[in-house]
């Protein structure tokens, strides 16, 4: 990945078809650090995630398409983007999961 990728304020964790975490920023690695930060390269996703979490997962990389929603976690918002990435050949390839702390009153513009 790219530097400005490694260095990123938000985490990005990357995975691939067979559930593997293949890539965590820093972010990611320093958000992870308790379950292991960069160890946890290499290892299962699904073991971090409830059943309903594991469905919407598995429909990700089934039909490819995007999973977004907010949380509150330990006093802080947070934005999830969770999507499909696709290989050269534009076959889902695994997931990208994007966290971006997120102000707890957040403007919202509309623009014409």
């Amino acid at each position: 990945m790219p530097d400005w990728v490694r260095a990123f304020p938000g985490a990005v964790t990357v995975s691939d078809l067979d559930h593997r975490i293949i890539y965590l920023n820093d972010k990611a690695a320093a958000t992870w650090a308790g379950r292991g930060g960069k160890a946890l390269l290499g290892t299962d996703l699904m073991a971090c995630h409830n059943e309903r979490s594991r469905s919407i997962i598995d429909r990700l990389l089934t039909e490819g398409g995007t999973n977004i929603y907010t949380i509150e976690k330990q006093g802080q918002k947070k934005l999830i983007y969770q999507t499909a990435w696709k290989d050269v050949s534009g076959q889902v390839a695994g997931l990208v999961e994007l966290s971006l702390i997120l102000p707890m009153e957040l403007p919202h513009y509309i623009r014409n």
